[in-house]
């Protein structure tokens, strides 16, 4: 089943063929407006403006390729800083490749990716000596340029005394649309990570079309810069749309800087949805204003109703402790329950759900502010088709896409890459169904769908989505054993006192809403969290016993 849909334009933004070309589109239509605020070195928040960003990233390219480093390949291990954006900036707009590292991950971790990658040069915190020096001390790691991103000024420098002395070559070079731009090593919660390659008008089309259907203002940015969906969803979309965005240190802070540079959107996973709406709801139930709270959604629900939308006005309190201009949330990477995506519309902040995945740069599908559908990720991008293939009597079958922003292949991996296409569609391993106007269904990932002796398949992620909604439960992983669905739990027991003794109850009642074959059959109570990766997905073949 394949559907194409039509989309409202909301930017007309030129078709840049290169992430280059979006770059120096935001230096010279952003000009002197700010682009970015942020901690310095000093701690102190620090304004740069488009100009003044173009000034450092013309800099660092310009050192670049006065180290020789045209045309190899370039990591970055840094957490979130507006120094990590800067050299990413310098690495893609030049004949380079980058390799954004998960600074999350271990020494030895982060010294292999530099052997397999076969990397050149790496821009690196401070904060990360011990893995430089493993690094250093290892003969297959190949990097001959470490470069210290706590040097950031006198490298910049380094730079313009280049440009100062008559050398062009950097910023003169011309960038092709299908060269090599990114290995972007995935962080699966089963089996080694592969290299996922991506060229300049992969990404390039990718962001392009998601502005094309989603605007936005001033955001603040806390999802970490390594992954792709911070790419379409903060860095390129600020170029081309000239908004700033205040670059988040850590996610610890966000309610602070939420009400400090109040953010008319921002993008998230689900779980920071999840949160804030949880947390919305305890804070009423706290201070004894739960009953008024849901009077005021009645209200709110009545009037909208005849076409008076007052939503803002009631829920201002709400608004306000958010910043007071947030409008949406743009959100992915996992599956979320749409009960959050209906609260928080309900309270006048909307919820932007949308379906990617790293190897298509990494939007696919999303909902629109003028056409959405709850529980759905949404209808794919103008740059890319969706296919579900072979679909069963339900219509869900595997997602397949095709498109300009469909990867190149696995690097140093060409059997991964021919087992990832039919022909020229991308297999992405998820299952889902789309209906008769195109809005795109999840329905779990197809490495994890348990197959029960009567030839059923169950996807544990719709079984998870279904048990989250417990008010106690934090963490669920549902998996098969001894020929069972098992439903193992780590509980909120500090604000839910009974909740292991309510567990088995409340779990029936979902169990009564499901067909036989899907019903949880036996429970678990784990006393801590799950095992995680590095992007706080609960590892699923951990060991049990």
């Amino acid at each position: 089943m394949k559907t194409k849909v039509s989309y409202r334009t909301y930017a007309q933004i030129p078709d840049l063929q290169t992430v280059k070309e979006i770059v120096l589109y935001g230096a010279e239509h952003g000009a002197d407006k700010k682009q970015y605020m942020f901690q310095n070195f000093a701690g102190e928040v620090e304004t740069k403006t488009f100009r003044q960003v173009f000034h450092d990233v013309h800099g660092l390219g310009q050192m670049l390729y006065g180290k020789g480093l045209r045309g190899k390949k370039v990591a970055i291990l840094s957490l979130n800083s507006y120094y990590w954006i800067a050299a990413y900036y310098a690495v893609i707009t030049g004949k380079m490749t980058v390799i954004p590292l998960d600074p999350k991950l271990c020494d030895e971790d982060l010294t292999e990716l530099m052997e397999r990658s076969g990397c050149d040069a790496i821009f690196y915190s401070g904060a990360y000596e011990s893995a430089v020096a493993m690094m250093r001390a290892d003969d297959k790691v190949r990097l001959t340029e470490y470069i210290p991103l706590d040097d950031f000024d006198a490298l910049v420098q380094q730079g313009h005394d280049l440009l100062n002395a008559g050398a062009e070559d950097y910023i003169a070079d011309e960038v092709l649309p299908g060269d090599l731009a990114f290995i972007v090593y995935t962080s699966g919660t089963t089996g080694k990570s592969k290299g996922v390659m991506l060229s300049q008008n992969n990404v390039a089309s990718d962001a392009i079309a998601a502005v094309r259907v989603m605007t936005g203002g001033h955001a603040i940015g806390f999802l970490p810069l390594n992954h792709t969906f911070s790419w379409v969803g903060a860095l390129f979309t600020g170029c081309l749309l000239t908004n700033w965005g205040y670059i988040c240190p850590s996610i610890k802070d966000i309610q602070k800087d939420l009400t400090t540079y109040k953010p008319q959107n921002f993008s998230a996973v689900p779980l920071v949805v999840e949160t804030i709406y949880e947390r919305i709801w305890r804070t009423a139930q706290k201070g004894g204003k739960a009953d008024l709270l849901k009077k005021g959604l009645r209200i709110s629900r009545t009037l909208r109703k005849i076409g008076i939308d007052v939503r803002r006005k009631i829920f201002r309190q709400i608004i306000d402790n958010l910043g007071g201009n947030l409008e949406m949330i743009v959100c992915g990477g996992a599956y979320m329950d749409e009960k959050y995506e209906r609260g928080m519309y309900d309270f006048g902040i909307q919820i932007i759900n949308g379906y990617g995945i790293t190897e298509c740069s990494p939007a696919v599908t999303c909902n629109r502010l003028d056409n959405f559908r709850f529980g759905s990720l949404g209808l794919p991008l103008p740059c890319n088709e969706v296919m579900i293939h072979n679909p069963d009597p339900e219509g869900v079958g595997e997602i397949y896409v095709r498109g300009s922003n469909v990867m190149l292949g696995y690097y140093d991996d060409p059997k991964a890459t021919e087992e990832a296409f039919d022909g020229d569609w991308f297999k992405t391993g998820d299952y889902g169904y789309m209906d008769t106007d195109g809005f795109l269904y999840f329905r779990g990932r197809k490495k994890n769908l348990i197959v029960l002796s009567n030839g059923k398949n169950v996807s544990p992620e719709e079984l998870e989505d279904k048990l989250s909604t417990i008010p106690y439960v934090l963490e669920v992983l549902v998996y098969e054993e001894n020929k069972s669905i098992v439903a193992e739990f780590f509980l909120n027991t500090a604000d839910y006192h009974d909740a292991p003794q309510q567990l088995r109850g409340d779990v029936d009642a979902i169990n009564r809403k499901l067909p036989l074959y899907k019903q949880v059959g036996k429970i678990k109570v784990r006393d801590t969290e799950f095992p995680k990766t590095t992007t706080l997905k609960i590892i699923r073949n951990y060991d049990k016993m």
